[in-house]
């Protein structure tokens, strides 16, 4: 029996392959599970309408990250903050902190959660972070901190 997988199973195949199993394996278990379609003529029609629509739309998704990412790699970030003689900061300046002042400065939506590594600045000078969308779409931001003058 040729059926088409609807999604991943395990040791079988990936989604959207045509594969051939025996009858009761795909009629007692692939089948009701939602797993697999019988591989008929407008069921292939249907996916394929179905995969080229997805692809359409990580196309789309990719091209408006890869804007985003051109946006926010204009800009270097300055956030001014307390700090030391030393060039020691009073607390640290996180994720959450650059993210806010990008979304300031490049009024674009950022999420913290697209930092590629951790942020945790204790010091003053310049910092550069790896950031990554989806679509394997990445880029740089650059953060200055820098210190409040105290006059």
């Amino acid at each position: 029996m040729k059926v088409l997988l609807k999604k991943d199973v395990a040791k079988i195949g990936k989604k959207g392959e045509i594969i051939n199993v025996s009858d009761g394996y795909g009629r007692n278990f692939l089948i009701p599970k939602g797993y697999a379609v019988i591989a008929g003529e407008g069921e292939l029609k249907h996916f394929n309408t179905l995969k080229k629509n997805e692809e359409k739309k990580k196309k789309n998704i990719k091209i408006k990250n890869e804007k985003l990412v051109e946006t926010i790699e204009k800009n270097t970030y300055v956030i001014k903050v307390n700090s030391g003689e030393n060039g020691k900061l009073f607390g640290a300046v996180t994720a959450a902190d650059v993210a806010k002042r990008i979304e300031e400065i490049s009024k674009v939506k950022f999420d913290k959660k697209w930092f590629d590594e951790k942020i945790n600045i204790k010091e003053i000078g310049k910092f550069k972070f790896k950031i990554k969308l989806s679509q394997g779409v990445r880029g740089f931001v650059v953060v200055d901190i820098v210190p409040i003058d105290k006059k």
